[in-house]
């Protein structure tokens, strides 16, 4: 039997528009990075999936190495599209990336044409997509001329394999460049992908985000709870099972005393408020001028639900 979303899942989402476009998005949005590879339990990532479809988030972040292994976040995409989503591709807005490590070869890394197209085709088939919404330069090339990359995504929206294009960690100059690149050749970056949290604010410090709202152009936040960190699970030092104790992405050396003495100042303000520590960290975020939406992972839809307390 086909599954058939609620038909009240916009009822409670609220959305923002991305910029000076016309593109609105869910204030939340589901990160694939985590949580959808081949070595996650599929049943576990579909029910995270329909739950976020149900409460309005259409807005899905995906990369070319997302998994483990890499692609294999992308193939569970696909793999989602043809058992549940298919029917509501329109009401969804689908972004993936290249930019990172993602085949052997001079030809799988960082940001040349060669590359960035060869990338999107595969990630089209994995996905099982005629097209994304929105693809990115998921980073900053220092050794391939900016032209030749920025002309990359002009040329992928030109080619419909992309509506929009976006830009993740660049700097500030090159960002200033590629906004006034793709600007003259009608093909305006939608959004900036960048790291904003409430230990790590270096978008604002910089002036990326400045930049964005004088420009026009939408930001999107990864990691806003600085990969759990700005959740009750390190309060009071590093549980058995968490992503920290495995070393996986969070090493415990960057839990510092200092850090500590940061979250641990975040959680009593959040508790005057009433809030859990999340909560408080995403809302804000959102409050920052020019942030568009909060890019979340999920282990669970009931996590999903304790994030989607913000709105």
């Amino acid at each position: 039997m086909n599954w058939i979303a609620a038909t009240n899942r916009y009822d409670v989402m609220q959305y923002e528009r991305c910029g000076r476009s016309g593109v609105l998005l869910p204030k939340v949005s589901l990160g694939f990075w985590h949580n959808f590879g081949a070595e996650d339990d599929y049943s576990r990532s579909r029910e995270i999936m329909r739950y976020a479809f149900e409460h309005g988030i259409t807005h899905f972040d995906l990369a070319n190495n997302y998994g483990p292994p890499y692609g294999s976040a992308e193939e569970t995409f696909g793999r989602l599209m043809d058992d549940d989503f298919r029917p509501y591709r329109d009401e969804m807005f689908i972004a993936t990336k290249a930019g990172y490590n993602m085949w052997p070869g001079p030809y799988g890394n960082w940001g040349s044409r060669k590359y960035l197209m060869a990338s999107l085709d595969q990630s089209l088939r994995r996905m099982r997509l005629d097209y994304v919404d929105l693809f990115y330069s998921h980073r900053y090339d220092p050794n391939t001329p900016l032209e030749e990359t920025l002309q990359a995504l002009v040329d992928i929206v030109r080619s419909g394999k992309a509506f929009y294009v976006g830009i993740s960690r660049w700097p500030l100059e090159a960002t200033r460049f590629a906004f006034r690149y793709l600007r003259e050749r009608d093909v305006p970056c939608l959004i900036y992908q960048g790291r904003i949290n409430l230990l790590d604010r270096t978008p604002i410090e910089e002036g990326i985000l400045d930049l964005c709202c004088a420009e026009g152009v939408g930001f999107i936040s990864f990691s806003p709870l600085a990969q759990g960190l700005l959740t009750d699970r390190y309060l009071y030092g590093i549980p058995e099972g968490s992503r920290m104790s495995k070393g996986k992405f969070l090493r415990s050396e960057m839990l510092t005393d200092k850090v500590m003495s940061r979250i641990q100042q975040y959680n009593s303000e959040a508790q005057a408020e009433g809030r859990p520590l999340s909560e408080y960290a995403l809302s804000w975020i959102l409050r920052q001028p020019g942030v568009t939406s909060v890019l979340v992972g999920a282990s669970s839809p009931e996590q999903l639900q304790k994030n989607l307390h913000v709105l």
